[in-house]
């Protein structure tokens, strides 16, 4: 059996991207259906993942460092069209999700939707591109 070492967390920070993405169109499709329990524990899931994810991203870039764009092609452009405005969305996101959380847990549904409507998008990019930055990163 393998041991998992430090380096196996960039795999790990994928997976939980894409969960993470999985889960917020789940929460998503149960809100639009009117499954309010089902939307919260799918958003709350997300939140639990993303949360995680961010855990494990802090302790492989901790003992890993940056890691490179390894070609110098056109998909370097690529790469960083991609890259730089994930950063920057992930980093100006994360208070707005926990803001999302309070309105929901203080039934201040109204507002929570409204919100929602900005953050949940912006949610799904970082989500979503994050794993097409691992592909790209590592296995392209």
């Amino acid at each position: 059996m393998n041991n998992m070492t430090v380096y196996d967390l960039s795999s790990v920070n994928a997976v939980l991207n894409a969960l993470s993405a999985i889960l917020l169109i789940r929460g998503y499709l149960y809100i639009k259906a009117g499954k309010r329990e089902q939307h919260k524990k799918a958003m709350l899931s997300a939140t639990f993942v993303s949360v995680a994810f961010l855990i494990s991203y802090v302790i492989y870039h901790y003992n890993v460092g940056s890691v490179p764009y390894p070609h110098h092609d056109w998909t370097r452009t690529l790469y960083f069209l991609i890259l730089i405005p994930h950063v920057i969305l992930a980093g100006i996101n994360a208070p707005f999700i926990a803001l999302l959380l309070i309105l929901a847990l203080k039934e201040k549904f109204p507002l929570h939707k409204k919100w929602a409507h900005f953050v949940y998008p912006v949610w799904i990019y970082v989500s979503v591109s994050g794993v097409v930055i691992y592909l790209m990163l590592y296995h392209l």
